[in-house]
């Protein structure tokens, strides 16, 4: 259940941008940034998820995704200068404990252990290690395996304070349940549910913080923000992705009035 927390009129934007042209737009530091990085899998993005076959089903051949990726970005996306923009995102490492700013990955298994090291060199030399589990699989079409992989993974970086956490106290374990939500269409192949964006932004921050994800996608990330009275950013270089979240971000607004 997603608390909604709402007090005043909220400034959610998404821009038609790439992140590094985050100057001109004059956007304020973020408490949180959050984004789900390209994985450069390229052709094998799909892997066994059943849309590789047509419907769903591998005794009916390939569907017109088989051998593709997800996008034409996946190929050229540079980590290291994404860090490098990131760490300019976020605020400064303040005096005060229990308020430094951090930022929270999406990734692929094996991405983590690169990812670490490329964070350090950009000042964020701590992480907390993350794992989503679901109650579903999208490899079940690998018929050779027997154990097929129901997790998703994410790392949350910092740079020598621990970061604002907000739980009343208690411990959240770092193994969290993918909950699954209808309050969106899927718009993006690898859209996050609302549910766990919530949750992390629900943990880092408070309500009237900034939250900015560089690569929006869907923009859900910017909706879950908003319902939680978050100030939220977003960049999609992509046009026509920017303009499927554009159009979700304003007829979900429109549902719900701003006070």
């Amino acid at each position: 259940m997603i608390e909604r927390q709402r007090t005043k009129k909220l400034e959610i934007k998404l821009f038609n941008d790439h992140f590094q042209n985050f100057k001109r737009y004059g956007i304020p530091k973020a408490q949180l940034v959050i984004a789900d990085i390209p994985y450069n899998v390229g052709n094998k993005a799909y892997g066994s998820n059943p849309s590789w076959y047509v419907g769903g089903d591998n005794k009916n051949g390939e569907s017109e995704l088989a051998g593709k990726s997800f996008f034409d970005t996946d190929k050229n996306f540079n980590v290291n200068e994404f860090f490098h923009f990131c760490s300019k995102l976020i605020i400064k490492e303040p005096k005060e404990k229990n308020t430094a700013g951090c930022m929270m990955v999406f990734c692929e298994f094996e991405q983590q252990f690169a990812l670490i090291e490329i964070a350090k060199k950009h000042g964020f030399g701590n992480y907390i290690n993350l794992v989503f589990r679901k109650n579903f699989s999208a490899q079940v079409l690998k018929a050779n395996m027997r154990i097929v992989g129901n997790c998703e993974y994410g790392m949350v970086f910092y740079r020598n304070k621990l970061p604002k956490f907000r739980n009343n106290g208690k411990m959240i374990f770092n193994c969290i349940d993918w909950e699954k939500e209808s309050k969106l269409d899927k718009i993006h192949p690898t859209q996050k549910p609302l549910g766990v964006l919530c949750k992390l932004i629900n943990t880092f921050t408070d309500a009237g913080d900034v939250v900015i994800d560089p690569v929006a996608g869907s923009g859900s990330t910017l909706i879950a923000a908003y319902e939680l009275g978050r100030i939220s950013y977003g960049f999609e270089i992509k046009k026509d992705s920017f303009k499927s979240a554009q159009k979700m971000i304003e007829e979900y607004t429109a549902q719900r009035s701003l006070f």
